[in-house]
């Protein structure tokens, strides 16, 4: 399936094209630092009372099932070991991460530290019927003390296990306050028409800025205007062009999902996919590190094109706000895919 996705976008790049900047552009971007599904209403054998999806003992072991998993998974650089705890963009991204990082040191990783998640406050809104998720705010030992790890957790059925599809880092005064309904958090519904921007809207409105910047739903930033300057600065690089297709991932667990905030807003995790071609002028290549060559399928001549998966979570404001209506509070992605030609 991966090797289909890079097939096709690669098609859409005509060979005359191969040795010229492209119109949009983009710095590689560092991996993320660990290398879903809709929340609207859903009947399943008839369930349509309002549940919480856990109780916050059960939130807190689902929370040490996934440390424990992530743990062994990065000490012995084994996707195996967490395939069963992650999912969604944030499980692409860490099965791909620990895939390279076996080949490249199939002894396991030398300089493990195991991953402390404390102090969790558990985000649990209620719906009705299959998926169910909630959000385990966490302090961490991994960057700065005032940092939160905003981790969201699915779950597809009964016999399911609790698994993460998305992981955000937030500066601790960034978290919003988040509104209740009888002391649960309020899950938004994919196509609610009460924000500037339905969260199932959003993958297709970012890949449409990131494309042509227009003005619009989403406010100046790091991962905004400031990316797209990036990605242009990139483009000017002497003998190396890179070009960027952008795409909307929303099926499945890599599905929209937010939370109502006490401002009248919403707190949304959405996911994306692009691909970042590079073509090095005559008689040179592209350089690729140990990590995508790992990933690499064909031989670089003088293209490579890496796939990438891109994590984002926005605040979105009310209804009505039409000019900077969405601020993307963080990005995480890392390289899922790469081919050469």
């Amino acid at each position: 399936m991966r090797r289909l996705r890079l097939r096709r976008a690669l098609e859409r790049w005509s060979p005359s094209k191969d040795r010229r900047p492209a119109r949009f552009l983009a710095a590689t971007a560092a991996a993320t630092v660990l290398t879903l599904t809709a929340s609207g209403c859903v009947t399943v054998h008839g369930e349509l009372a309002l549940l919480p999806p856990a109780t916050k003992t059960e939130a807190a072991q689902a929370l040490a099932a996934f440390t424990t998993a992530y743990n062994r998974a990065d000490k012995a650089y084994d996707p195996a070991l967490d395939s069963e705890r992650v999912t969604g963009p944030l499980g692409e991204i860490n099965q791909s991460g620990l895939r390279a990082r076996q080949i490249n040191t199939p002894g396991g990783n030398p300089d493990h530290k195991p991953l402390v998640l404390s102090d969790a406050r558990f985000v649990l809104p209620r719906k009705a019927g299959w998926p169910r998720w909630f959000v385990a705010d966490t302090a961490s030992n991994r960057g700065g003390g005032d940092q939160r790890w905003l981790l969201v957790f699915v779950r597809n059925g009964p016999e399911r296990l609790w698994e993460v599809a998305y992981l955000t880092i937030l500066p601790e005064g960034d978290v919003p306050e988040f509104s209740e309904e009888e002391g649960y958090a309020v899950p938004v519904a994919a196509d609610t028409d009460a924000l500037a921007v339905a969260p199932e809207d959003l993958g297709k409105e970012y890949v449409a800025y990131l494309k042509d910047g227009r003005p619009g739903p989403f406010a100046p930033g790091t991962h905004t205007t400031q990316w797209r300057a990036e990605r242009q600065k990139a483009a000017k690089r002497p003998g190396m062009a890179t070009q960027y297709i952008d795409r909307v991932a929303d099926q499945g667990d890599f599905a929209p999902l937010g939370l109502r905030t006490k401002d009248g807003g919403a707190l949304v995790f959405f996911a994306t996919r692009y691909f970042e071609r590079q073509t090095a002028a005559n008689g040179y290549r592209p350089k690729v590190g140990p990590d995508t060559k790992a990933l690499l399928t064909g031989e670089i001549r003088n293209t490579v094109t890496r796939e990438w998966v891109s994590s984002q979570a926005v605040l979105v404001k009310p209804a009505g706000t039409d000019r900077d209506g969405v601020t993307v509070a963080s990005r995480l992605q890392g390289v899922v895919g790469a081919e050469g030609s």
